[in-house]
């Protein structure tokens, strides 16, 4: 699939906003600790990645109701959904200079019922000439998404026998149907309420 930034500026995929707000201090003490470790940027991206996917839990495998948004503040409650964990990881990034974009896949149940937009990050390092999605929702049986630059490895390829769909837009900033769901709901049980089911 042909990626499409939906700016052809990439220092759009370097910026802050409310939602990945890589400015924020707590964003920047983890970013600092995870370079530490690590020092080049491939390194670093799957440690970043590894980080988001491994030590913050969906929030429907944890059973936690709060619902968050911010990337301070999936760091901070170590808890998201889809969304919020791309928010973090894109904010991780980006406070260390690697273009972080947000993208989307429309995925459904086995039988292609209950449609719901899924979101996914995709990371191009510096000097790099493409894109490269990776998917943080973290990992369960069934589900084993891993970092990989030259061969996706995502928690859920599409079937688009089912109607599902990855979508090659690249996002600067959260669409805001994913947005809105996330700043709309008080908890969990009304999040799942609102989620997108196309863009």
């Amino acid at each position: 699939m042909q990626l499409i930034q939906q700016n052809p500026d990439i220092h759009a995929y370097l910026a802050s906003d409310e939602a990945i707000d890589h400015w924020h201090p707590l964003v920047q003490e983890t970013a600092d600790a995870l370079w530490s470790a690590t020092g080049d940027a491939y390194s670093y991206a799957k440690a970043a990645f590894e980080f988001v996917r491994d030590e913050i839990p969906h929030s429907a495998d944890s059973g936690d109701m709060r619902v968050s948004w911010r990337a301070s503040d999936v760091l901070a409650t170590r808890n998201g959904i889809c969304y919020a964990k791309s928010h973090a990881l894109a904010a991780l990034l980006r406070a260390q200079g690697i273009p972080a974009a947000l993208c989307y896949q429309r995925l459904t149940d086995d039988d292609g019922s209950n449609p719901v937009v899924h979101g996914l990050v995709a990371v191009r390092l510096p000097g790099g000439d493409r894109w490269s999605r990776l998917d943080p929702r973290g990992n369960k049986p069934g589900v084993d998404a891993q970092f990989s630059l030259d061969r996706e490895q995502l928690a859920f390829p599409v079937r688009p026998e089912l109607g599902e769909i990855d979508y090659p837009e690249l996002h600067a900033a959260p669409h805001p149907a994913a947005l809105g769901a996330l700043q709309g709901s008080a908890a969990r049980p009304e999040l799942w309420t609102m989620l997108p089911t196309a863009l």
